[in-house]
Protein backbone atom coordinates (compact mmCIF):
# COMPACT_ATOMS: atom_id res chain seq x y z
CA UNK A 1 0.00 0.00 0.00
CA UNK A 2 1.30 3.68 -0.58
CA UNK A 3 2.58 5.58 1.84
CA UNK A 4 0.31 8.37 2.20
CA UNK A 5 2.65 11.79 2.33
CA UNK A 6 2.68 13.57 5.90
CA UNK A 7 0.74 16.22 6.55
CA UNK A 8 3.33 19.34 6.15
CA UNK A 9 5.80 17.83 3.77
CA UNK A 10 6.45 20.17 0.89
CA UNK A 11 4.75 18.95 -2.46
CA UNK A 12 7.05 18.88 -5.71
CA UNK A 13 6.50 21.52 -8.19
CA UNK A 14 3.89 20.93 -11.14
CA UNK A 15 6.27 20.85 -14.10
CA UNK A 16 5.44 21.79 -17.53
CA UNK A 17 5.56 20.12 -20.55
CA UNK A 18 9.05 19.12 -22.27
CA UNK A 19 10.70 22.84 -23.27
CA UNK A 20 8.05 24.70 -21.92
CA UNK A 21 7.55 26.71 -18.80
CA UNK A 22 10.01 28.54 -16.51
CA UNK A 23 13.50 29.74 -17.44
CA UNK A 24 15.91 30.97 -15.83
CA UNK A 25 17.33 34.08 -17.40
CA UNK A 26 21.51 34.78 -17.40
CA UNK A 27 23.96 37.15 -15.30
CA UNK A 28 21.03 37.41 -12.30
CA UNK A 29 22.46 38.44 -9.00
CA UNK A 30 23.04 36.16 -6.08
CA UNK A 31 19.76 35.79 -4.27
CA UNK A 32 19.66 37.78 -1.07
CA UNK A 33 16.46 38.25 1.13
CA UNK A 34 15.49 41.52 -0.31
CA UNK A 35 15.27 40.86 -3.43
CA UNK A 36 11.69 41.62 -3.79
CA UNK A 37 11.16 44.23 -1.34
CA UNK A 38 10.64 46.86 -4.10
CA UNK A 39 7.40 45.36 -4.78
CA UNK A 40 4.02 45.20 -3.40
CA UNK A 41 3.02 42.41 -0.85
CA UNK A 42 1.24 40.04 -3.62
CA UNK A 43 4.00 40.69 -6.84
CA UNK A 44 6.27 39.99 -3.92
CA UNK A 45 4.87 36.90 -3.14
CA UNK A 46 4.56 35.48 -6.68
CA UNK A 47 8.03 36.55 -7.51
CA UNK A 48 9.80 34.62 -4.87
CA UNK A 49 7.53 31.74 -5.45
CA UNK A 50 9.01 31.56 -8.85
CA UNK A 51 12.47 32.64 -8.10
CA UNK A 52 12.25 29.58 -6.29
CA UNK A 53 10.62 27.30 -8.96
CA UNK A 54 13.48 25.50 -11.04
CA UNK A 55 13.81 25.56 -14.77
CA UNK A 56 10.79 23.65 -16.63
CA UNK A 57 8.21 24.43 -13.92
CA UNK A 58 4.76 25.41 -14.83
CA UNK A 59 3.88 28.99 -13.75
CA UNK A 60 1.21 29.60 -15.83
CA UNK A 61 -2.19 31.81 -13.99
CA UNK A 62 -3.88 28.33 -13.30
CA UNK A 63 -1.28 26.81 -11.88
CA UNK A 64 0.02 29.44 -9.85
CA UNK A 65 -3.57 30.21 -8.63
CA UNK A 66 -3.62 26.56 -7.19
CA UNK A 67 -0.05 26.14 -5.65
CA UNK A 68 -0.70 29.97 -4.11
CA UNK A 69 -4.23 29.49 -2.25
CA UNK A 70 -3.65 33.19 -1.39
CA UNK A 71 -4.59 34.43 -4.28
CA UNK A 72 -7.30 33.18 -7.19
CA UNK A 73 -6.73 33.39 -11.07
CA UNK A 74 -7.37 37.16 -11.89
CA UNK A 75 -5.02 38.53 -8.35
CA UNK A 76 -1.96 36.08 -9.76
CA UNK A 77 -2.44 37.26 -13.59
CA UNK A 78 -2.58 40.83 -12.43
CA UNK A 79 0.45 39.92 -10.16
CA UNK A 80 2.11 38.41 -13.30
CA UNK A 81 1.38 41.75 -15.16
CA UNK A 82 3.13 43.74 -12.80
CA UNK A 83 6.31 41.59 -12.41
CA UNK A 84 6.49 41.81 -16.39
CA UNK A 85 6.45 45.75 -15.96
CA UNK A 86 9.24 46.03 -13.26
CA UNK A 87 11.19 43.87 -15.41
CA UNK A 88 11.27 39.97 -13.40
CA UNK A 89 9.80 38.17 -16.38
CA UNK A 90 9.47 37.94 -20.28
CA UNK A 91 6.86 35.61 -22.07
CA UNK A 92 8.32 34.25 -25.23
CA UNK A 93 7.64 31.97 -27.85
CA UNK A 94 11.38 29.92 -28.76
CA UNK A 95 11.97 27.86 -32.07
CA UNK A 96 13.63 24.65 -30.97
CA UNK A 97 14.70 21.60 -31.88
CA UNK A 98 16.76 20.15 -35.15
CA UNK A 99 15.71 22.75 -38.02
CA UNK A 100 14.31 24.76 -35.44
CA UNK A 101 10.88 23.98 -36.73
CA UNK A 102 9.72 23.60 -33.46
CA UNK A 103 8.06 26.37 -31.52
CA UNK A 104 7.32 26.63 -27.28
CA UNK A 105 6.12 28.73 -25.34
CA UNK A 106 8.49 29.78 -22.61
CA UNK A 107 8.74 32.28 -19.41
CA UNK A 108 11.98 33.82 -18.52
CA UNK A 109 12.08 35.21 -14.63
CA UNK A 110 14.81 37.42 -13.48
CA UNK A 111 15.45 37.91 -10.20
CA UNK A 112 17.36 41.33 -10.61
CA UNK A 113 14.95 43.66 -12.39
CA UNK A 114 15.88 44.06 -16.28
CA UNK A 115 14.83 47.30 -18.59
CA UNK A 116 13.37 47.09 -22.37
CA UNK A 117 16.71 47.37 -23.69
CA UNK A 118 18.08 44.11 -21.86
CA UNK A 119 14.94 42.03 -22.93
CA UNK A 120 15.95 42.95 -26.44
CA UNK A 121 19.07 42.03 -26.35
CA UNK A 122 18.51 39.00 -25.02
CA UNK A 123 15.90 38.07 -27.37
CA UNK A 124 18.04 38.62 -30.35
CA UNK A 125 20.37 36.23 -28.26
CA UNK A 126 23.21 38.73 -27.00
CA UNK A 127 23.24 39.91 -23.72
CA UNK A 128 26.72 42.88 -23.74
CA UNK A 129 27.50 44.39 -21.10
CA UNK A 130 27.16 47.92 -21.41
CA UNK A 131 23.22 47.55 -22.27
CA UNK A 132 22.34 49.54 -18.81
CA UNK A 133 18.56 47.95 -16.95
CA UNK A 134 17.47 51.34 -17.36
CA UNK A 135 15.22 50.08 -14.14
CA UNK A 136 16.27 52.59 -11.52
CA UNK A 137 17.70 55.96 -12.42
CA UNK A 138 20.45 56.24 -9.10
CA UNK A 139 21.21 60.21 -8.72
CA UNK A 140 24.39 58.98 -6.62
CA UNK A 141 25.93 56.62 -9.46
CA UNK A 142 24.64 59.51 -12.26
CA UNK A 143 26.79 61.45 -10.33
CA UNK A 144 30.20 63.02 -11.97
CA UNK A 145 33.34 62.09 -9.85
CA UNK A 146 35.01 65.56 -8.58
CA UNK A 147 38.82 65.47 -8.65
CA UNK A 148 40.08 65.08 -5.11
CA UNK A 149 40.99 68.25 -3.43
CA UNK A 150 44.44 68.56 -2.40
CA UNK A 151 45.81 71.21 0.66
CA UNK A 152 48.09 73.86 -0.36
CA UNK A 153 50.38 71.89 2.13
CA UNK A 154 50.26 68.56 0.76
CA UNK A 155 51.82 66.98 -1.72
CA UNK A 156 49.70 65.42 -4.71
CA UNK A 157 49.76 61.85 -4.27
CA UNK A 158 52.26 60.22 -6.38
CA UNK A 159 51.94 58.47 -9.66
CA UNK A 160 53.02 54.79 -9.86
CA UNK A 161 56.19 54.28 -11.17
CA UNK A 162 56.69 53.55 -14.79
CA UNK A 163 58.28 50.10 -15.47
CA UNK A 164 61.82 50.39 -16.31
CA UNK A 165 61.69 48.82 -19.34
CA UNK A 166 58.17 48.49 -21.76
CA UNK A 167 57.25 44.66 -22.27
CA UNK A 168 58.85 43.25 -25.55
CA UNK A 169 57.35 41.76 -28.52
CA UNK A 170 57.66 37.79 -28.82
CA UNK A 171 58.97 38.77 -32.45
CA UNK A 172 61.82 41.00 -30.38
CA UNK A 173 62.50 38.09 -27.91
CA UNK A 174 62.91 35.88 -31.21
CA UNK A 175 65.24 37.95 -32.64
CA UNK A 176 67.25 38.32 -29.15
CA UNK A 177 67.41 34.60 -28.69
CA UNK A 178 69.31 34.21 -31.79
CA UNK A 179 72.72 34.68 -30.25
CA UNK A 180 71.89 32.09 -27.82
CA UNK A 181 71.11 29.78 -30.03
CA UNK A 182 74.33 30.74 -32.14
CA UNK A 183 76.25 33.58 -31.22
CA UNK A 184 77.45 34.02 -34.88
CA UNK A 185 73.60 35.88 -34.66
CA UNK A 186 74.00 37.53 -32.19
CA UNK A 187 72.17 41.02 -32.37
CA UNK A 188 72.02 44.43 -31.12
CA UNK A 189 69.01 45.98 -29.31
CA UNK A 190 68.46 48.32 -32.50
CA UNK A 191 69.23 45.26 -34.97
CA UNK A 192 66.10 43.58 -33.13
CA UNK A 193 64.18 46.36 -33.30
CA UNK A 194 64.67 47.54 -36.85
CA UNK A 195 64.14 43.48 -37.77
CA UNK A 196 61.05 43.11 -35.39
CA UNK A 197 58.32 43.80 -38.03
CA UNK A 198 59.95 40.80 -40.68
CA UNK A 199 60.14 38.56 -37.55
CA UNK A 200 56.27 38.99 -36.54
CA UNK A 201 55.35 38.15 -40.36
CA UNK A 202 57.14 35.03 -39.46
CA UNK A 203 55.11 34.47 -36.02
CA UNK A 204 51.65 35.17 -37.53
CA UNK A 205 52.23 32.52 -40.18
CA UNK A 206 52.22 29.67 -37.21
CA UNK A 207 56.50 29.48 -36.99
CA UNK A 208 57.00 28.94 -33.27
CA UNK A 209 59.93 30.10 -31.49
CA UNK A 210 62.23 27.52 -31.29
CA UNK A 211 61.41 26.51 -35.00
CA UNK A 212 62.32 30.12 -36.20
CA UNK A 213 65.66 30.06 -34.66
CA UNK A 214 66.61 26.47 -35.44
CA UNK A 215 65.80 27.61 -39.14
CA UNK A 216 67.41 31.07 -39.23
CA UNK A 217 70.83 29.80 -37.60
CA UNK A 218 70.83 26.43 -39.97
CA UNK A 219 73.68 26.62 -42.53
CA UNK A 220 75.72 29.45 -41.42
CA UNK A 221 79.29 30.42 -42.85
CA UNK A 222 81.84 30.08 -40.63
CA UNK A 223 82.40 33.75 -39.92
CA UNK A 224 79.51 36.15 -40.12
CA UNK A 225 80.80 39.94 -40.66
CA UNK A 226 77.66 41.47 -40.40
CA UNK A 227 75.00 39.53 -38.09
CA UNK A 228 72.08 42.22 -38.73
CA UNK A 229 72.13 42.13 -42.70
CA UNK A 230 72.62 38.23 -42.75
CA UNK A 231 69.63 38.15 -40.93
CA UNK A 232 67.51 40.18 -42.79
CA UNK A 233 68.08 38.69 -45.61
CA UNK A 234 67.48 34.90 -44.21
CA UNK A 235 64.10 36.67 -42.63
CA UNK A 236 63.28 37.81 -46.55
CA UNK A 237 64.21 34.77 -48.45
CA UNK A 238 63.00 32.06 -45.88
CA UNK A 239 59.81 33.68 -45.67
CA UNK A 240 57.64 30.00 -44.96
CA UNK A 241 54.44 30.90 -46.80
CA UNK A 242 50.99 31.72 -45.24
CA UNK A 243 48.92 28.62 -43.63
CA UNK A 244 45.90 27.07 -45.35
CA UNK A 245 43.40 28.39 -44.01
CA UNK A 246 40.29 26.11 -42.78
CA UNK A 247 36.86 27.03 -42.87
CA UNK A 248 35.89 27.21 -40.01
CA UNK A 249 32.26 25.61 -38.88
CA UNK A 250 29.40 28.36 -38.81
CA UNK A 251 28.04 29.25 -35.02
CA UNK A 252 25.48 28.10 -33.96
CA UNK A 253 22.18 30.42 -35.24
CA UNK A 254 20.80 32.17 -31.78
CA UNK A 255 17.39 30.81 -31.29
CA UNK A 256 14.57 32.90 -32.84
CA UNK A 257 12.50 34.33 -30.09
CA UNK A 258 9.44 36.46 -30.05
CA UNK A 259 8.22 37.95 -27.29
CA UNK A 260 4.41 37.55 -26.15
CA UNK A 261 2.26 39.79 -24.19
CA UNK A 262 2.20 38.86 -20.15
CA UNK A 263 -1.41 39.49 -20.27
CA UNK A 264 -2.61 38.56 -23.27
CA UNK A 265 -0.18 36.43 -25.44
CA UNK A 266 -0.10 38.70 -28.25
CA UNK A 267 3.07 38.37 -30.14
CA UNK A 268 4.77 41.56 -30.98
CA UNK A 269 8.43 42.93 -31.25
CA UNK A 270 9.85 44.42 -27.97
CA UNK A 271 9.79 48.30 -29.03
CA UNK A 272 5.96 47.46 -29.52
CA UNK A 273 5.79 45.35 -25.73
CA UNK A 274 7.37 47.76 -23.50
CA UNK A 275 7.36 46.42 -20.01
CA UNK A 276 5.96 42.85 -21.53
CA UNK A 277 2.58 44.38 -22.11
CA UNK A 278 0.53 45.14 -25.29
CA UNK A 279 -1.18 48.51 -25.33
CA UNK A 280 -4.54 47.19 -24.19
CA UNK A 281 -2.65 45.64 -20.75
CA UNK A 282 -0.89 48.42 -20.24
CA UNK A 283 -4.40 50.68 -20.45
CA UNK A 284 -3.02 52.71 -23.10
CA UNK A 285 -5.78 53.08 -25.45
CA UNK A 286 -7.14 55.70 -27.37
CA UNK A 287 -10.68 57.48 -26.00
CA UNK A 288 -12.36 55.97 -29.29
CA UNK A 289 -11.24 52.10 -28.70
CA UNK A 290 -12.57 52.32 -24.97
CA UNK A 291 -16.36 51.49 -25.92
CA UNK A 292 -19.15 52.82 -24.14
CA UNK A 293 -19.41 54.02 -20.52
CA UNK A 294 -21.47 52.31 -17.94
CA UNK A 295 -24.40 55.51 -18.54
CA UNK A 296 -24.20 54.76 -22.38
CA UNK A 297 -24.94 50.53 -21.98
CA UNK A 298 -27.76 51.43 -19.39
CA UNK A 299 -29.18 53.70 -21.87
CA UNK A 300 -28.91 51.11 -24.94
CA UNK A 301 -30.62 48.36 -22.48
CA UNK A 302 -33.05 50.42 -22.19
CA UNK A 303 -33.73 51.43 -25.52
CA UNK A 304 -33.46 47.96 -26.45
CA UNK A 305 -36.52 46.66 -24.34
CA UNK A 306 -38.72 50.44 -25.62
CA UNK A 307 -38.81 48.47 -28.55
CA UNK A 308 -39.40 45.17 -27.30
CA UNK A 309 -42.39 46.42 -25.51
CA UNK A 310 -43.29 47.81 -28.85
CA UNK A 311 -43.61 45.20 -30.87
CA UNK A 312 -45.24 43.62 -28.57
Amino acid sequence: MATANPIGAPRPPAMASPGYGKRSAPDQAPRRRDDFAHLPEREACIASYIDRLPDGAAIDTKTLAATLPAYGQQAVRSGLNALSHAGHLRRVREQVGEGRTQWVFRTYFSRTPRGDAWWACFLAGDVPDDVPNDTVDSPVAAAPRLPAEVHPDEEPPSRPARTARAARSAAYEALASLGRTDARLSLSAAECAALEELAAEWLARGVTQSDFARILTAGLPDVVHSPGALTRKRLIDKLPPEPVRTPQAAAPAAPRRLMECTGCRTPGRPEALPGGLCRPCRGDLPDGLLGPDEAEIHARVERLRAAVRAVR
